[in-house]
């Protein structure tokens, strides 16, 4: 699965893109990738990506090949079969869906023929689009097997027993949570008894010295934990030796399971959700759960809820190399509605900012801007909204968030190893909490207003600390929204805009903004070197704007066989090289040499040499000036 000779010319493409982003002042540039969504190999492969698979494997060298510093992968816990949403997964517990098997067939702890069966079993078309109920009873099915032949070996109850200490502070909740589901045969602990459903709704918390449990169900849910920690640990040692780092993915959202083993920590009567925005225009009823302010504590005091996000901040800092924040507005700000209504949207829509809402008798409690502070023009969810802070406020509202940055520091990671997810919406108390990190916000360049010079997404608005990108899991892939544009007849006015980043001689940008307006490959091709070009140092590009890919990964708000299942096609390896020279993929040798290009003539003369190496691997190249 290595990609083909077309890369090998001239001298080695890793070597090349990487003397190009520090001419253009990449800090990073970041393959972006859900593990479900890894390549296949269809020898093994149960209907999802498996990160220490084959195909995982080959995946992890093409990024290494083509000069990417890392991979941002998603959330990695246990998801619903019914809901493969990896931000609705397990805060902490790794997903056994995601196991390699091949790996345990060569230890003997399965029989080739067993793997064989279950990927023979596997759905038509799970190679390029994940069928998750099959993975997870495939995948349940062959644990059980492995756990079978080794359960008395007492070198691997060692390991087990070392591996429970090690993550006691979390694995005991979630391997009582297995034991009950299968007590009750009901994985919802919202079917299951009072005393069950109950044990850790309380202050106290603690386990009934009565409760006995089936030591053979908390036996194999062990051993899948810790076949999956190992096998995470290998990606991650195989990531580095090609010279990657690996990204993890903070998620905002409390599980459901988590909710349950977490309950003492949350407000009772609160959910979290997205607020109307220009993203979501209707809101989003998230139905996640919120910390409970009262359990922070201090900094120098931390509290239960401080100690909980300082357990899971320091669990995937000790699996990753950087975190992507998800929504961080919900560690400083988070946007509530009331929970267990029969209307959920209505009650978001009706919600308001835990901290930011003086005027809301429910929420005055935990209020920090006060009435005068507040600009009464604004909707409670507009950026608007808090107009002013003083710097003790700024402390109060950063809680969670300092929090965050101290666990990375922690572990030897600063925060510009933190990658803060910041959409259209960036509320005041959010802006200050990050500014004093440092921290940059995202520039989602498909979104950017073509009117409004001021435009958040506008890759000319951005700061060096921004993390830019086409597209992400959450949007089209910018090849479909090319497509889209020139079929509204957008396309000349989309061309023109970026013509004036990317074409430094004014003469020319006419017969340019012509050719690349008539064809909707050209206007992707554009728009991704665009992100090379502005001011913004780390760039992130999501797999299907890479391999030039249409079908969507992720409908936001969606619920359904569908989403969360877009794959990266097995072939990809041979396939890509020739969609890239073609024009039908990211051809990066020719996007950094379109930005490099873009800097002016005195730039491009100052890397002459660099850009006709640089021209010499790449395709033909109809969008350069």
């Amino acid at each position: 699965m290595a990609p083909s000779g077309w890369f090998r010319r001239s001298r080695a493409l890793r070597e090349l893109i990487g003397e190009a982003l520090r001419a253009l002042g990449i800090r990073r540039l970041l393959l972006a990738v859900h593990d479900l969504s890894l390549p296949g190999d269809g020898a093994e492969d149960l209907g999802r990506g498996a990160p220490l698979s084959r195909g995982g494997h080959a995946f992890l060298r093409f990024a290494a090949e083509l000069g990417f510093h890392g991979l941002q992968l998603g959330p990695q816990g246990e998801t619903a079969p019914f809901d493969p949403s990896p931000y609705h997964a397990t805060l902490f517990s790794r997903s056994t869906s995601a196991l390699a098997f091949e790996p345990l067939v060569e230890a003997a702890l399965l029989e080739r023929g067993e793997l064989r069966e279950a990927v023979a079993g596997r759905p038509e078309g799970s190679l390029s689009r994940a069928a998750h109920a099959y993975a997870d009873e495939a995948s349940g099915r062959l644990l059980r097997r492995a756990w079978s032949r080794v359960e008395g070996d007492g070198a691997l109850r060692q390991r087990l027993e070392q591996f429970a200490r090690h993550h006691a502070s979390w694995l005991q909740r979630d391997e009582m949570y297995a034991a009950l589901a299968r007590r009750h045969g009901e994985p919802d602990w919202q079917r299951w008894p009072e005393r069950d459903r109950s044990l850790f709704m309380t202050s106290a918390g603690d386990v009934p010295a009565s409760l006995t449990l089936d030591a053979e169900a908390i036996g194999l849910f062990r051993f899948g934990q810790l076949v999956a920690h190992e096998q995470h640990a290998a990606f991650r040692a195989e990531a580095h030796r090609s010279g990657l780092l690996l990204f993890g993915d903070l998620q905002i959202g409390v599980s459901h399971r988590d909710v349950w083993s977490s309950g003492a920590l949350l407000v009772p009567w609160l959910r979290m959700g997205a607020p109307p925005s220009r993203t979501n225009p209707e809101g989003q009823p998230w139905s996640y759960g919120v910390l409970h302010p009262d359990l922070y504590g201090t900094r120098d005091a931390p509290g239960p809820a401080l100690r909980f996000l300082a357990a899971r901040v320091g669990k995937l800092f000790d699996e990753f190399d950087g975190l992507r924040v998800d929504h961080p507005h919900g560690l400083i700000d988070p946007w509530v509605y009331a929970g267990n209504t029969p209307e959920p949207l209505r009650a978001v829509q009706q919600g308001a900012r835990l901290f930011s809402s003086p005027d809301r008798p429910e929420l005055l409690p935990f209020a920090i801007a006060r009435p005068d502070q507040l600009d009464r023009s604004r909707a409670p969810h507009e950026d608007g909204w808090v107009r002013a802070l003083d710097d003790a406020q700024v402390d109060r509202y950063a809680v969670l968030f300092d929090a965050l940055v101290d666990a990375a520091k922690a572990h030897g990671r600063g925060a510009d190893d933190l990658i803060a997810e910041v959409l259209s919406t960036q509320p005041y108390p959010v802006q200050r909490v990050l500014q004093r990190h440092g921290l940059g916000r995202f520039r989602v360049t498909q979104k950017a207003s073509l009117t409004d010079p001021a435009d958040v997404y506008r890759p000319e608005n951005a700061a060096p600390q921004d993390w830019i990108m086409a597209g992400t899991h959450d949007t089209e892939p910018v090849w479909r929204v090319a497509e889209r544009w020139t079929a509204a007849g957008t396309g000349t006015a989309h061309a023109a805009a970026l013509a004036g980043r990317l074409v430094p001689e004014a003469a020319a940008r006419p017969e340019w903004i012509a050719r690349v307006a008539a064809s909707p490959a050209s206007l992707a091709r554009a728009q991704l070197a665009d992100l090379f070009a502005g001011p913004a140092r780390n760039v992130m590009i999501f797999f299907a704007d890479l391999l030039g890919m249409r079908e969507v990964y992720n409908a936001p708000g969606t619920i359904g066989p569908r989403n969360w299942t877009v794959r990266v096609p097995p072939d990809f390896a041979a396939a890509y090289p020739i969609a890239a020279r073609e024009g039908r993929a990211l051809d990066l040798p020719a996007t950094v040499a379109a930005a490099m290009r873009a800097r002016g003539p005195a730039f491009a003369a100052a890397h002459r040499d660099l850009l006709g190496a640089l021209d010499a691997v790449s395709g033909p190249a109809p969008d350069r000036s």
